[in-house]
């Protein structure tokens, strides 16, 4: 019983980790990041102007952004901050436009940092594509 206690504190008290999201589509309007970890590749978060979306504790999460700042690029800020499910989330990141990109952009560095209530804070390095909807040309 004492190891069970002992398993549910640790997991309780653990940073939140991302998971793998599934494939996302295009927005309906605007656009979208898709992000993946830069340290092994996997999709982990998709991030529009009002929402983060990603897997949390094996469950996606839509978390409603909170705070956004910096110069944006295709509707999406270069700081925002977003909260919900007892986590915050914060992403950071560089947009760089590319003639041989259509419909997009680079995202050619980013962090995402998420915390849980006042326990430690893992920063993903992440990277990706913006992907915009057809009428966003």
């Amino acid at each position: 019983m004492m190891l069970l206690s002992m398993l549910a504190l640790a997991q309780s008290v653990a940073p939140p980790e991302p998971g793998t999201l599934p494939p996302q589509a295009l927005p309906d309007k605007g656009c979208a990041a898709y992000l993946w970890a830069v340290q092994d590749q996997r999709f982990v978060a998709m991030a529009e102007p009002g929402r983060l979306r990603l897997v949390l504790d094996g469950k996606p999460v839509d978390l409603p952004a909170t705070e956004a700042g910096g110069v944006g690029t295709l509707g999406l800020a270069s700081t925002t901050r977003y909260a919900g499910a007892g986590v915050v989330a914060t992403l950071d990141m560089t947009i760089v436009r590319r003639e041989t990109l259509q419909d997009g952009a680079m995202v050619s560095e980013a962090a995402l940092r998420l915390i849980r209530g006042n326990q430690d804070e893992i920063v993903v390095p992440v990277g990706g594509l913006v992907g915009c909807a057809a009428t966003s040309r």
